[in-house]
């Protein structure tokens, strides 16, 4: 876990389109675009930006704070997609994420039709609805799933029970259909069922959304993969098969070939790991809600108000693990005293400086302090580069956290991010109704 990330070096590697993803040469990428094995129900999982990934776009230079603002603006967004989720809201999917098209950050490798057609598909464990361009979409990226050439394709009616699960819902000459807003962009497309796979077990008759048009320029080109807890997630879906189990080893943002792993079902989790209840919100049914009781910078317990870290059903306050929000955020309070904290460690003779979002900065060599998340019945002790970021080309170093937005929704939400997920093994298993956290090298 030492070293620093180096997002500038990050920002400079190029990659072959989706189109080539076969003709892909570099032998540490091989093992990704293998097919899974027969028996295996493990996926590896790569950073969109990865030179692994199929997906990364072709990218002009920008400087390590260049890249730190954009991540930040895509964090804006996200959160704005997380308020969307409350209850009696319009559904806005908007993901985040470091690169300007595709959010969230990180994909698998799945097949859907017969015969099979393989998608890299990003995964986003608030979200319910997954969806994916198919063919003769306008404005979509080149590369769709051929929903013609599929013989176990099929368009839902209005009648359907499932198509008033869909969100924003309409009918088309009797198909369901929708009309989702993302972004700047609007997607539309109807209701689809075919055969979908993530490992060698199939799953029949998926619901997912055929999108047939997209506008403006925030639509990621890869479709999305949801694993929340809604009944038209994949996890759901594939109930019989995974029985609601999944955990993840999210990859470092630091490593140029890293890929992480995606484990379905209940066989093969981690026998030891340190888990909290998991909890359920009505508000906000398709979250994963934990109970953060407390922070520690050093061995400190930083004085946070109750309040700022309580569950409340009724408002939808709390704290989730979300894997399309890059950055930790924190209500107000808790922020302000988890920051206040830690700068108090660093000293008063060093000097603080903000960047964009970030206003915990330091430009010279300083002695960092642990940071301990308390939830009930655990505590994870992040490693350095899960609570900071470094420059590769300066020595700025800044807290990788930030408040939570000031709006009615979101201002009463922590939300445990990927940055500070990155090399531990998450697990979540409704079944029990916990989460496990354990420290796993993934990259």
């Amino acid at each position: 876990m030492e070293g620093t990330i180096h997002i500038l070096s990050l920002s400079l590697l190029l990659i072959l389109s989706l189109a080539q993803a076969g003709g892909l040469t570099n032998p540490k990428c091989a093992k990704f675009h293998q097919d899974n094995n027969k028996d295996s129900t493990t996926l590896q999982v790569l950073h969109v930006n990865s030179p692994c990934s199929p997906l990364k776009q072709q990218q002009k230079y920008t400087s390590w704070v260049d890249n730190v603002l954009q991540m930040q603006s895509k964090d804006t967004n996200r959160l704005q997609f997380l308020a969307s989720l409350v209850a009696g809201r319009s559904f806005v999917p908007i993901g985040s994420g470091r690169q300007i098209l595709q959010t969230p950050s990180y994909i698998v490798k799945a097949k859907i039709g017969t015969p099979p057609q393989t998608l890299m598909v990003a995964l986003d464990n608030s979200n319910d609805f997954s969806w994916f361009p198919c063919s003769g979409c306008v404005g979509c990226s080149s590369t769709a799933f051929a929903s013609a050439k599929s013989t176990t394709f099929n368009n839902v009616s209005c009648e359907r029970a499932v198509c008033s699960l869909v969100p924003k819902r309409d009918c088309d000459a009797g198909t369901c259909t929708f009309n989702l807003t993302y972004g700047n962009s609007n997607i539309g497309g109807g209701l689809s069922v075919d055969t979908f796979a993530l490992s060698a077990d199939p799953v029949p008759q998926f619901n997912f959304g055929c999108i047939r048009k997209a506008t403006g320029s925030s639509a990621p080109p890869q479709g999305l993969l949801a694993l929340g807890r809604g009944s038209l997630s994949f996890m759901s879906q594939a109930d019989s098969l995974y029985k609601s189990t999944f955990s993840y080893c999210l990859p470092s943002y630091k490593s140029p070939n890293f890929s992480g792993t995606l484990r379905l079902g209940p066989n093969g989790q981690p026998l030891r790991i340190k888990t909290t209840p998991l909890l359920r919100n009505p508000r906000r049914s398709s979250f994963y809600y934990v109970n953060l009781v407390g922070v520690k910078v050093g061995k400190a317990i930083v004085k946070i108000p109750p309040s700022a870290l309580a569950f409340n059903p009724n408002t939808g306050a709390g704290t989730i693990i979300d894997s399309g929000t890059v950055f930790t955020r924190l209500v107000e309070a808790a922020y302000t005293a988890v920051r206040n904290e830690f700068r108090r460690r660093m000293g008063r003779n060093t000097t603080v400086t903000s960047l964009g979002g970030f206003d915990t900065c330091y430009t010279v060599p300083i002695t960092i302090p642990t940071i301990t998340l308390m939830f009930a019945g655990m505590n994870v002790t992040l490693p350095q580069d899960n609570f900071l970021i470094r420059s590769s080309s300066s020595t700025t170093t800044c807290l990788a956290m930030a408040a939570s937005p000031a709006d009615p929704v979101n201002s009463v939400l922590n939300v445990i991010a990927s940055w500070q997920q990155q090399n531990h093994r998450i697990l979540f298993d409704v079944p029990n109704s916990r989460v496990g956290v354990a420290r796993e090298a993934c990259s």
